[in-house]
């Protein structure tokens, strides 16, 4: 049965690390393996995710949510958001077959960084084909994007793994979450940095606060966003926030 709560799901080395938020319970943080995905997502009314999530089968163009959202955290921000890989391409053996399929289908290439995650899309991708009642759960959303949102349209401005990049997240977050550094130090105690690691952590955190202040109303990019051939939305959902408080 479905909870009322909020989560934010980031992907770490052991699995996905979560965080949630819940009015009566406060929050509550979690690590579970790559294919436990499906509990975790069943136990929220939403959840945020940085995964994509509608995928293309083909063809030059890029999602419009991954161009946009790069155009609005602009340099050196936006290189954050990767392009997508088409959807086949999901099923090789090695990077090299990825490459190759991708470069077939779609005229582009795919980064080494996708490739190390694409199990993980698959995973996302295969549980809302199997769990269609999931799609209204599980959205896409992208850490570097929230922060770009909840910082009144500005990006961060230094790379999330070095300490000024951790502060000044840190600090964007107490405006929103006054559990910020709980839910850090908690989470650092009870798991190792080969499971979690810290940015993964502050990016859980950035979903699972923009997924709690956004609802019920979200911000897209695009504003009308497209399906894909299964009927997954491609786009981005981030909290609609003006300038912080």
């Amino acid at each position: 049965m479905t909870d009322t709560g909020f989560l934010g799901i980031d992907g770490c080395p052991a699995g996905w690390f979560s965080v949630r938020i819940d009015a009566q319970s406060g929050w509550s943080i979690d690590m579970v393996a790559n294919e436990a995905i499906g509990a975790l997502v069943a136990s929220v009314t939403t959840a945020f995710i940085d995964i994509p999530i509608g995928l293309l089968d083909e063809g030059p163009a890029e999602r419009r949510c991954d161009q946009q959202s790069r155009r609005a955290l602009g340099r050196p921000r936006g290189s954050s958001v990767f392009p997508t890989p088409a959807r086949i391409s999901l099923g090789a053996s090695d990077f090299g077959e990825a490459l190759r399929i991708n470069r077939q289908r779609t005229g582009r290439g795919i980064s080494k960084q996708c490739w190390l995650i694409a199990p993980k899309i698959r995973i996302v991708d295969e549980l809302l084909q199997n769990k269609p009642a999931l799609r209204a759960v599980l959205h896409e959303s992208h850490p570097e994007v929230c922060f770009w949102a909840l910082n009144g349209a500005t990006a961060m401005c230094h790379n999330k793994k070095s300490v000024a990049g951790r502060t000044e997240r840190m600090r964007l977050l107490h405006r929103f979450f006054p559990h910020v550094d709980a839910v850090f130090e908690t989470a650092l105690r009870r798991y190792r940095r080969r499971q979690v690691a810290p940015d993964d952590v502050i990016d859980a955190m950035v979903l699972a606060v923009s997924a709690s202040l956004g609802a019920p109303r979200y911000r897209t990019f695009p504003e009308d966003p497209p399906v894909d051939a299964t009927g997954l939305p491609m786009r981005i959902v981030v909290a609609e926030i003006g300038a912080p408080p």
